[in-house]
């Protein structure tokens, strides 16, 4: 028997471990399917979403004595095609874990697996914006207002031949929000903070449009080891998201896995596409190469 007096680490044996709170890590909110034009491929359609482009025509100059019988325009035809595909994820979870975790970690399991779907179809959209044909902004540069602003113009305009007619988008990642933050107050210290568009960055951050387009912040872009990210600006008219059905949630009762289990499989079934992609001067998605650097 030892001699002296007896504090938590005498019994830690004893001691029972109590799960005061539990939490699911958070994720980032994914603008992206949020800000592409959506449709819906309805039961009974096939495999594919499919838009005809009827293409233009060019009219002439007609005087009194032309006859333009002999000259018609002929209509053509262009094919765009989307298939949505199936993304999923199942859990099983064992009838014995129920009983012997925290109920307070029960409580946070529910939304962890459909997040895991949201995210993987944002982190899709990213892949597509991507592939943008209009490329600005360089490595190893910090992004700069004007390369935002020339994107808008550029995805505005569509082909020379097609304007967007549609509301522009931002895809930001985070670190080059900064940098446009800092050129917006870049004068704070030096001058007179102006009322406006500085003041408001300067007290609240930057929120709302940038040269035109609607911005949204997106910390599931991903950032190579230079460090380098691509941003983002597209019009909606450009970007498609194609669904075969809404989230489904189905679940099955498996009694002979480890005595007596759940499990529960998550379905999402969608496909993104670009209109335009193969256009003259860069149709309507831009991307916007810079340094990602984490802001000290």
């Amino acid at each position: 028997m030892a001699a002296g007096t007896t504090i938590t680490g005498s019994l830690a044996d004893s001691l029972q471990t109590i799960i005061d709170e539990a939490r699911v890590v958070r994720e980032f909110p994914g603008p992206v399917p949020k800000c592409a034009e959506r449709h819906r491929l309805g039961e009974g359609e096939g495999l594919d979403w499919d838009e005809i482009a009827v293409s233009q025509m060019n009219a002439q100059n007609v005087t009194e004595t032309m006859d333009i019988t002999d000259n018609p325009q002929q209509f053509a035809d262009t094919l765009l095609s989307i298939t949505p595909t199936v993304t999923g994820i199942t859990t099983i979870v064992t009838d014995r874990t129920y009983r012997r975790i925290s109920k307070k970690v029960v409580g946070q399991m529910g939304g962890v697996a459909q997040a895991a779907i949201e995210r993987k179809k944002d982190e899709d959209g990213l892949t597509t914006l991507d592939g943008a044909t209009i490329e600005l902004g360089a490595t190893g540069t910090p992004v700069e207002f004007s390369d935002f602003a020339h994107a808008v113009d550029r995805v505005a305009v569509g082909d020379l031949y097609e304007p967007s007619n549609s509301a522009i988008y931002g895809i930001l990642c985070p670190w080059h929000l900064t940098d446009v933050k800092d050129q917006i107050t870049a004068g704070v210290g030096t001058y007179t903070v102006p009322q406006g568009i500085t003041e408001k960055t300067f007290t609240q951050g930057f929120k709302g449009t940038l040269g035109g387009a609607n911005i949204f912040e997106d910390g599931n872009i991903a950032v190579d080891t230079t460090p380098d990210a691509k941003s983002f600006i597209f019009a909606q008219f450009g970007l498609l998201l194609v669904e075969g059905h809404d989230l489904n949630k189905e679940s099955m009762r498996r009694p002979g896995y480890g005595g007596g289990a759940d499990q529960i499989f998550i379905y999402d079934e969608y496909a993104y596409g670009e209109r335009l992609a193969a256009a003259t001067n860069g149709a309507y998605l831009a991307e916007i190469l810079g340094d990602a650097t984490v802001p000290a």
